[in-house]
């Protein structure tokens, strides 16, 4: 059991820490736009709330398979395929789990007033002044949102990270594939806890976002 928590944890903090850097810029171009490509992009980055994890579970599949021209480029370097191996568990939790990170974060970067940009501007600061300096530290209840709902939802997928992981123990067998198979094993104990565990850590969360929200109203967190 120890290794299907530890493995868990592994795939939710990677794919957390890169969603938080990668998000990022996504988040402020979708909150800064008001052209029709940024509601045709926010639209795409949104698609995972809505598709079943069994649909973009499946297309990831043929995606990461060895007949994919995706994966073309890596068959010189001895790669032929990234379905059932623990990259292609971080590719698609990447993916799944993208709009949990982009969400906060633009609702953050879009509730800092204009008059913030104004007088840094007026300070003679550069747009990449700005950004870090001004937009950033007002952003860090979105942040803090991002990260605990990117951790989470990565915690809690099931249909993507079972279509391409297919259950490898030590590899690509994380908790919730876990709790499945225990009961389709009818080891109901093990699943009792594994899914206690689960049903805890849920709690925390989203006692953790109220307590975020209510502290800080204008963070966005409140819009998941």
């Amino acid at each position: 059991m120890a290794s299907v928590i530890w493995l868990t944890l592994k795939l939710a903090g990677i794919t957390t820490l890169i969603l938080l850097v990668a998000a990022t810029p996504l988040a402020w171009w979708l909150a800064r736009s008001r052209s029709f490509a940024g509601e045709l992009v926010g639209a795409v980055v949104a698609l995972p709330i809505v598709l079943p994890p069994t649909v973009l579970g499946f297309y990831l599949l043929i995606a990461l398979g060895p007949n994919s021209p995706l994966m073309a480029p890596l068959q010189a370097f001895g790669v032929r395929t990234l379905a059932f191996t623990f990259t292609g568990l971080v590719i698609g939790s990447l993916i799944y789990s993208l709009p949990f990170a982009v969400q906060p974060l633009r609702n953050a970067f879009r509730a800092i007033g204009e008059e913030h940009f104004d007088a840094a501007a007026t300070l003679g600061a550069t747009g990449l002044q700005t950004f870090t300096r001004v937009a950033l530290p007002l952003a860090a209840p979105g942040y803090v949102a991002a990260a605990i709902l990117t951790f989470a939802h990565t915690i809690g997928e099931f249909g993507v990270v079972l279509m391409i992981g297919g259950a490898i123990p030590g590899v690509t067998n994380v908790l919730s594939v876990e709790i499945f198979r225990d009961v389709e094993a009818l080891a109901w104990d093990r699943a009792h806890m594994l899914a206690g565990i689960l049903l805890v850590f849920g709690f925390a969360v989203v006692l953790s976002l109220l307590t975020l929200e209510r502290r800080m109203p204008g963070s966005g967190s409140a819009n998941r």
